[in-house]
């Protein structure tokens, strides 16, 4: 029996039923010709598939270092691809759920993983190439959106890691920042600068070509396909078929109130009696030094949740605690869908309807900014409006049946977040996984072995 075990044609059978798992699995069976390669490497033996080194005899240590590297690279890419990765959180926008310096483990099963568009890539590379800082992948083979069958499906109040939607088009020199928000922001320059004393002021959307122009000026701009574009992690807060609004900071889903958890946090002004609060006092309610900004020498801007925003109350140089809400009616140009008659801002939006797979929305010059970039973008469609007449592949269209479930996606962190009250809808293909737990935890703010912070070393994410 032993002898059966450890023959050849037994590691073959283990290794040709594993394979055809996966390809069953991945659902692409040109990939069973590949049977032939595993009968090779274990039974006929005609081919050294590992070129690189000597099937019989000795290699030096650095053919070995060589072949163990190659091993590495190969199996960590494919469990990067199929079960799980590691992310690091670079911003405050999910605190205090997660904190910037928080090394998660992000399950690809959760939802199931998604193939690559570019499998042309440098490993371990998001986007970018270290050092050089060049482009990390390559356009010769671009495959279309296939995710396989995963343990569950996307859940409202579930952490969800994605490529950023509005990462297609990047400059370069702000890559943090969405290519359109930089046309907007230049936007809303120009027009402060005409309007001041005008006697004919114009409207933001005059300067928008304008911007536009100036912007492909002075940045260097690129694309990025889907698996190419900057993760970010946030909460859903809508899914398909959900009508979302947030009114005075309260969010509320299908008309229903959703209550906050206890790590979400919203900007407070907190005013003294002109005494400056003890440094010790924000490290005891977790405020970091990052976080202490003051607007005049008795006022503070302090990111607080509920329980923090109770306890600074209490201090006895405290005399007030007001949350730093924008008022119903006042128009944010950065807020989606940069509707002035709509006058939405982070505190007041909505209500909105997210759209789901296969359901069918009526078109008109009313509704088309919420769905535009759907259309024309994440499903590749050529979509022009010429007055009241909307046009989709050259053809009249009065309704428009989506080809992809929606989510809406929004930081604990309310008002130090950029998310789809900014930029909108993030598409089912470019979800990435759900972070399961942090494994490593790192304050940059913290010396010596302080800087780990024990206390979060494998919580789960909630």
């Amino acid at each position: 029996m032993t002898n059966f075990l450890q023959s050849k044609y037994f590691k073959f059978a283990l290794a040709a039923i594993l394979y055809i798992i996966v390809v069953i699995w991945i659902g692409n069976y040109w990939l069973l010709f590949g049977l032939g390669i595993i009968f090779d490497v274990y039974v006929s033996q005609k081919v050294n598939w590992t070129f690189w080194k000597k099937r019989n005899g000795k290699n030096s240590q650095f053919i070995e270092w060589l072949d163990a590297l190659i091993f590495a690279v190969v199996a960590v890419t494919l469990i990067n691809i199929f079960l799980f990765q590691n992310y690091r959180i670079p911003t405050p926008s999910m605190e205090k759920s997660l904190m910037v310096g928080d090394h998660l483990f992000v399950s690809k099963l959760a939802y199931g993983p998604r193939m690559p568009n570019t499998p042309i890539a440098f490993p371990f590379t998001a986007n970018t190439m270290p050092v050089i800082n060049g482009k990390s992948w390559s356009n010769l083979i671009v495959l279309p959106y296939k995710r396989l069958v995963g343990v569950g499906q996307v859940k409202r109040g579930d952490p969800i890691v994605f490529n950023f939607p509005a990462g297609d088009t990047v400059a370069v020199e702000e890559p943090n920042i969405s290519y359109y928000e930089i046309i907007r922001r230049m936007a809303s320059q120009f027009q402060e600068q005409y309007n001041y004393g005008s006697n004919d002021p114009k409207p933001i959307e005059y300067f928008m070509s304008m911007a536009r122009e100036e912007v492909w000026n002075n940045y260097e701009i690129i694309y990025r396909p889907v698996d190419r574009r900057d993760n970010y992690v946030k909460r859903c807060v809508g899914i398909p078929g959900d009508t979302l609004q947030i009114i005075e900071g309260n969010l509320f889903v299908n008309g229903k109130l959703i209550p906050e958890n206890n790590t979400q946090q919203t900007s407070y002004y907190v005013t003294t009696n002109g005494t400056s609060i003890n440094p010790k006092a924000f490290e005891r309610i977790g405020i970091s030094r990052s976080d202490q900004a003051m607007v005049s020498n008795t006022v503070y801007y302090l990111p607080l949740t509920r329980s923090a925003a109770a306890a600074i109350s209490k201090f006895t140089n405290v005399t007030d605690v007001t949350a730093a809400t924008s008022r119903p009616g006042e128009f944010a140009y950065s807020i989606f869908p940069y509707d002035k008659n709509l006058a939405w801002n982070e505190d007041n939006f909505g209500p909105l309807w997210i759209p789901s797979k296969g359901s069918t929305v009526e078109l008109d010059s009313s509704n088309l900014k919420f769905y535009e970039r759907i259309i024309d973008v994440y499903e590749d469609n050529d979509l022009k409006a010429e007055g009241s007449v909307i046009l989709i592949n050259g053809e009249p269209a009065t309704s428009y049946t989506f080809k992809m479930d929606y989510y809406f996606m929004m930081g604990d962190n309310r008002h130090n977040s950029a998310d789809s009250r900014y930029w909108g809808f993030v598409p089912e293909d470019h979800i990435v996984g759900k972070p399961k737990f942090i494994w490593l935890s790192i304050d940059k703010e913290a010396r010596g072995i302080k800087k780990i912070r024990l206390r979060r070393m494998f919580m789960r994410v909630k």
